[in-house]
């Protein structure tokens, strides 16, 4: 026997008219064009700030405001295909994304900005699920890896690409192309998307009224949700518990979050279906994302900022280094597509997780201030390749037991724990690598006590007298580059703690790969019942 997203012969034999890849094309082409948003605008700040007449402050709240509305709509998706239908939600959100991209372009302030920022991540929110649930009916169960390859092309390597395109967009051009960019991308998906996808049969017996709109479970996530996007996004920049605005947003969120849960579960059309995460598979391959995106997101912020702050350098070829192993994955993500036809997803998952683990931990040991681009490149593509083995697979086991008409919300909630780790990740490894550096700073000026340190300060004094200065400025420069090197080499250790600590979680996962149910290679989401 089989169970799976399936659901009834009825489903399994309906197959959309046109190209199944030209499909897989349009829907992926409107989820990269969103994925890619949420880190394209990050480069673009300090020329948003100084062209908008905003401090550096101000100008953060782009990211967040588009951060925070994609985070609320995620989990509801599916709750709107119900209403809408998924092809006309899916048009709605390439349609309005693609204005407010355009809009965000010709604001002539920044309250305005952040208000078509607002939009832009709203409609957006809808693109990456609505992609996903569309590859899964599509393509048959023996085809979804290949399928789910494709998708994953765009939520891996967009992030990677995103900072590398918008710097050489905003060096050569304007700011406001990096939001005009989306308008003939957006068009193009829009034309192929409207001619080329179909709803299948079961979504129309499954229509929702908007008199059943779940008015109090949606405010609780709106409340909650957008509260603890806030507290990860500014939480370090404000010193966490040590500002009123972060604590009170804390407690906000826990309170919001914990009631949205209590609230859903007894709720008989609940807005965001948290009843799916009783299924264990579900509820693992969710658990899975929101670590793969912490491990995703937070090695893309480590390794730009450790080459661009440390050795010096520039945003583009630090964005080279990111790039080589989004190229690299694009060659083996149609690997692991063919390889779930011939493996068992929890084995593929294991692989990865255990190969992320040995590669954080690789990392740990040869990160240093004297790496070249060639070595910080393989490290990279190192880091990288692993994800390709869990993106897909963790795709597939998700679905594992859940009825065609649940897939559209289970897209909905693993991509919001996906982007929610993303957000996890990042401000964590933000806050570990400035509090580890304080730390290991004052470790390393326990040192400076040393005869060592001594003849060294003396050394570089008397290099600097002969080469015309006074004494006394001589010793106070030599004191001053000494010190800069100490602050270096803390930083470079404090980055090895945050590699360290990304080993560990990983092997944790790489454990609990093991729980998951087994599911028939090649068979999509479905799960083998003995």
């Amino acid at each position: 026997m089989t169970d799976g997203p399936s659901g009834s012969s009825g489903e399994d034999i309906w197959h959309p008219k046109g190209n199944p890849w030209i499909i897989a094309v349009a829907v992926s082409l409107a989820a990269f064009m969103e994925v890619l948003d949420t880190s394209i605008a990050n480069v673009a700040l300090p020329h948003i700030a100084g062209n908008l007449g905003a401090s550096n402050d101000e100008s953060t709240w782009v990211l967040t405001s588009y951060l925070v509305s994609n985070a609320i709509v995620l989990p509801i998706s599916g709750w709107l295909v119900g209403w809408l239908g998924r092809k006309k939600f899916f048009l709605t959100c390439i349609v309005f994304f693609t204005i407010s991209s355009f809009l965000c372009g010709i604001a002539p302030s920044l309250g305005l900005l952040l208000l078509f920022r607002v939009l832009q991540g709203a409609f957006g929110g809808g693109l990456q699920p609505m992609a996903q649930a569309i590859l899964g009916d599509t393509f048959p169960p023996e085809k979804r890896g290949l399928a789910f390859a494709l998708y994953g092309i765009t939520a891996i390597c967009a992030p990677a690409i995103g900072p590398t395109l918008g710097g050489w967009i905003t060096d050569s051009y304007s700011w406001r192309w990096v939001f005009y960019i989306n308008v003939p991308v957006g068009a193009l998906a829009l034309f192929l998307v409207y001619q080329l996808v179909e709803d299948p049969p079961y979504l129309g017996r499954a229509k929702k009224k908007l008199a059943g709109f779940d008015f109090i479970g949606f405010s609780l996530l709106t409340v909650g949700v957008g509260a603890l996007q806030i507290v990860l996004d500014k939480g370090q920049e404000d010193d966490w518990f040590g500002s009123h605005f972060i604590a009170t947003l804390v407690v906000i969120a826990v309170v919001g979050l914990i009631s949205l849960v209590v609230w859903e579960w007894f709720h008989k059309e609940p807005i965001v279906d948290v009843r799916l995460f009783k299924n264990f598979n579900f509820a693992t391959s969710s658990l899975m994302f929101l670590m793969l995106g912490m491990a995703l997101f937070s090695s893309t912020v480590l390794m730009p900022q450790l080459l661009q702050t440390l050795m010096g350098y520039t945003a583009q070829k630090a964005g080279m280094v990111l790039s080589a192993g989004a190229l690299v994955v694009l060659v083996v993500l149609p690997m692991v597509g063919k390889l779930t036809t011939r493996f068992q997803a929890r084995y593929l998952i294991a692989f990865g997780w255990m190969t992320l683990a040995i590669s954080m931990y690789a990392s740990s040991k040869q990160i240093d201030l004297l790496m070249s681009f060639r070595s910080a490149t393989l490290l990279r593509i190192w880091q990288y390749i692993p994800v390709a083995f869990l993106f897909v697979p963790l795709t597939l086991a998700g679905y594992v037991g859940l009825s065609a008409e649940k897939t559209n919300a289970a897209a909905g909630l693993m991509n919001f724990m996906r982007n929610i780790g993303q957000s996890v990740g990042t401000s964590a490894v933000t806050t570990l690598i400035a509090r580890r550096s304080q730390y290991h700073q004052s470790v390393l000026a326990e040192y400076t006590g040393s005869g060592r340190f001594h003849n060294a300060l003396m050394a570089l004094s008397m290099s600097l007298t002969r080469v015309g200065l006074s004494a006394h400025t001589a010793q106070q420069q030599a004191l001053g580059r000494l010190y800069a090197l100490l602050q270096s080499q803390a930083a470079v250790l404090s980055y090895v703690d945050a590699y360290w600590l990304l080993s560990v979680c990983s092997a944790i996962m790489f454990v609990s790969s093991f729980l998951l149910k087994k599911n028939e290679p090649g068979g999509g989401g479905n799960v083998s019942v003995h």
